[in-house]
């Protein structure tokens, strides 16, 4: 490992890549800490104490804790990622979305685009509803949380949290495009990580009064260490494609041959369908927040975590997330398009139209498998965590977004240590990477 450190230092584009990327994280978490007007946060910490077990912990878990400090980040990346949900949907629904994908690089700027236009949307209602929300909220002792509501201070709060928003969306757009790994997944991560050690001191205090014994606790440790080797073994798993490239003569050399494989992840969406379904489950608590109604509110306590609603709701859209962002991100028609104008095909199965619906074939049932493990691997521990009041950050919801994040992250590491013709992160005698032969930087 501190050698595989050290060959990251040797190469200046991955070093500064890192770099950059810890820095973009070090301002969204100094961001965390610069309070917006309008509200005693000693009364909004009081209030938030008495219900971190709701909805609103599991916002405030995704925001990395902003919510609870009342901060100028309080919308942190939620309002992009729902952004992103309805564009990608709207690849499906809408022709002229569709079109504007398949133009190319321009394309994908007119909806990168659009995507930020309608995040400022998202983030101007959501805004406009926190403001509702804080001026009903109260402390255990009846006191205030708003020190002087009214429409000056809705407008402020709107202003103040949409421009916050914005700027956690470019400082996620700029670890993508200069950093290392997907910007708006790392500042959740880094949100999440960032909230642990209170929440273990949350544990600590609940063991220390006695609300939790030690075996409960040691039973509880176990199972999430289980859940983290589980989603590590499934995250790393592939079915590999066979495919095989047949020979071509150009002029007296001969070309292809060989044989190769089509790595097909396990879980093949990733950490995404349940980033997108939490950020779906939000919405009913927004809805029910600025528009008051008997029928919105039991929509609400209905939709509160930990209700079977709420489960059977989150699993359904895991599922569905977990089918739709397969489809948008791998095409198997193109596939085997490519695989035949290169002259590969599948040994057994006729190139073309046979070989995309084989392709088609394996990924639904592995889409399938990957979907049940994102819904067990989000619910079975949530359940656990609801039970005995626990924080969000020690739920399945967490430990994915973390584990997998960092995964794929270390993953674009190693990629681009193996292009330098550096050894991986983990090495062969673990059981990681083959080794390669390292050679001089700058030489081919």
């Amino acid at each position: 490992m501190i050698e595989a450190i050290a060959n990251i230092l040797r190469i200046p584009d991955l070093r500064n890549r890192i770099l950059f990327t810890l820095a973009m994280l070090a301002i969204f978490r100094l961001g965390i800490f610069i309070p917006a007007p309008g509200v005693d946060r000693v009364a909004l910490g009081e209030f938030f104490a008495s219900n971190e077990g709701s909805l609103l912990g599991m916002y405030n878990m995704f925001s990395g804790g902003a919510l609870s400090q009342y901060s100028v980040f309080v919308l942190g990346i939620m309002p992009y990622i729902s952004a992103s949900i309805i564009i990608q949907l709207g690849q499906v629904v809408i022709p002229q979305i569709e079109r504007m994908k398949s133009e190319g690089q321009a394309g994908r700027k007119k909806l990168n685009q659009y995507t930020r236009y309608l995040t400022i949307g998202i983030a101007v209602v959501q805004s406009f509803a926190i403001s509702v929300t804080l001026q009903s909220m109260r402390t255990p002792g009846n006191a205030p949380v708003v020190i002087e509501g009214g429409l000056d201070f809705q407008l402020m709060t709107v202003i103040t949290m949409t421009a916050g928003s914005c700027f956690v969306m470019w400082l996620g757009e700029q670890i993508t495009d200069r950093g290392i790994g997907n910007g708006a997944s790392l500042i959740i991560t880094g949100g999440i990580i960032a909230g642990a050690p209170a929440g273990l001191m949350q544990l600590a205090q609940k063991l220390e009064i006695g609300e939790l014994n030690l075996l409960e606790l040691v039973l509880m440790a176990g199972f999430m260490f289980l859940v983290v080797m589980a989603i590590v073994f499934i995250e790393r798993g592939q079915r590999r494609v066979p495919i095989q490239y047949a020979k071509r003569v150009i002029g007296r050399r001969v070309y292809g041959g060989q044989a190769t494989h089509l790595p097909l992840k396990v879980n093949v969406s990733g950490v995404i369908p349940p980033i997108f379904a939490s950020s779906v489950m939000m919405v009913p608590a927004t809805i029910g927040t600025v528009f008051q109604h008997p029928i919105l509110d039991a929509l609400s306590a209905a939709f509160a975590p930990g209700t079977w609603v709420y489960n059977l709701t989150y699993i359904g859209l895991i599922v569905f997330f977990a089918y739709f962002y397969t489809a948008v991100t791998f095409n198997p028609v193109d596939v085997a398009d490519n695989l035949r104008k290169h002259g590969g095909y599948v040994p057994g199965v006729r190139p073309g139209k046979q070989t995309a619906d084989y392709l088609d074939w394996i990924l639904t049932r592995l889409t399938a498998g990957g979907a049940v493990y994102l819904a067990a691997v989000c619910i079975l521990p949530t359940i656990l965590i609801t039970r005995y009041g626990l924080p969000f950050y020690f739920g399945g919801t967490g430990l994915l977004i973390v584990v997998g994040v960092s995964l794929d992250t270390v993953a674009q590491i190693e990629g681009h240590l193996l292009t330098r013709h550096y050894d991986g992160l983990m090495d062969s005698k673990t059981g990681g990477t083959r080794r390669g032969r390292r050679r001089p930087l700058g030489t081919l």
